[in-house]
């Protein structure tokens, strides 16, 4: 009956264990394993716990002297540190004591998991300790820690984002949704710079006034946002196509200066601009005038340099009748 009665006593204190001591390790006078919480279960994974001695399931880190489990015993009340032998990654530390009446070793391994390696190894959470552990509050810490990270991550990339926005917004014409004269100036000053060579083109709508006088704002506005189109149909990706003022845009063509391809080029967009625009039923008569300029015809080319010599040009086209491409060759700087 002593003997049923201890058994009892023994199922109802694992029991107990489990649930109030997740971390523990019961041993017996051998030194073999009689019961393991669920938590130190799912870090030993994948090993036979129940039944194997207590130094194939670990190696004692300090006290530096001890080895086996009757070592820790014999230092009651000190704690100590080992690892997991199949995952030495992941530290523990606890205490160890012998049952009053037993020749059982309790091992309490709750004082000191190693939390960032354990939730990474074995993506432990709340569920997996006491809710009196420390643990947890080293896990509600650990949870808050990546909470705020993952805010301060995404407000970065929110904030980056904004920039960005920002910036294109910056030199970008709200109208056409061409590139403004801002960044014209930065993209010419960076060829200038490196001594590249390019083509520059500099429209001019003709008889654009009489649109804006005759039939208002708003058709002047339509007339700009078809020649805004146009002109992104008409360019490269690598090329510039930005509305500098009212009606005058200017085409930055990097790598192009041979006077027949840009001559092509300006002829073709005269031609798409100068086609029939229709706005409320009232026909919006338009054409273009082009100056070509290249960086091989000027004299060491700055960024107000080119703009003047391309505004020359540009004089030189209406002067020859508008709806023209002139290029002005040969030394101009």
């Amino acid at each position: 009956m002593m003997g049923d009665t201890t058994g009892l006593q023994i199922n109802i204190g694992v029991a107990g264990l489990v649930r109030f001591m997740p971390m523990h390790l019961l041993l017996d006078g051998g030194g073999r394993v009689i019961s393991a919480g669920p938590t130190l279960m799912r870090v030993l994974a994948g090993q036979e716990v129940t039944g194997a001695r207590f130094e194939d399931l670990f190696e004692v880190r300090a006290p530096g002297s001890v080895v086996l489990v009757t070592d820790l015993v014999q230092r009651a009340g000190q704690r100590f540190r080992l690892v997991p032998l199949h995952n030495r990654r992941v530290g523990l530390r606890g205490l160890g004591l012998r049952l009053a009446g037993t020749d059982m070793v309790l091992l309490n391994l709750s004082f000191g998991i190693d939390l960032i390696a354990a939730v990474r190894e074995y993506a432990l959470t709340d569920a997996d300790f006491a809710a009196t552990d420390l643990a947890m509050e080293m896990l509600y810490l650990a949870e808050a820690n990546a909470a705020v990270t993952n805010e301060l991550r995404g407000l970065n990339l929110r904030l980056e984002g904004a920039r960005m926005l920002a910036e294109e917004e910056a030199l970008t014409d709200p109208l056409t949704g061409l590139r403004n004269r801002r960044a014209a100036d930065l993209v010419l000053e960076r060829l200038c710079a490196s001594r590249a060579a390019f083509g520059v083109m500099h429209l001019d709508l003709d008889y654009f006034k009489a649109v804006n006088d005759t039939l208002g704002h708003a058709a002047g506005d339509f007339v700009l946002e078809n020649v805004g189109r146009i002109l992104r149909e008409q360019v490269r990706a690598e090329d510039c196509a930005a509305r500098i003022g009212g009606d005058e845009f200017v085409i930055i063509l990097p790598g192009r200066t041979d006077a027949q391809v840009l001559q092509t080029i300006a002829t073709r967009i005269i031609a798409r601009v100068s086609e029939p625009m229709e706005f409320e039923g009232s026909p919006c008569k338009i054409s273009g005038s082009i100056g070509i300029v290249r960086s091989s015809d000027l004299t060491a080319p700055d960024a107000a340099q080119v703009l003047v010599a391309s505004d020359r040009a540009l004089y030189a086209a209406k002067h020859a009748g508008r709806g023209q491409a002139v290029l002005l060759s040969g030394e101009c700087g």
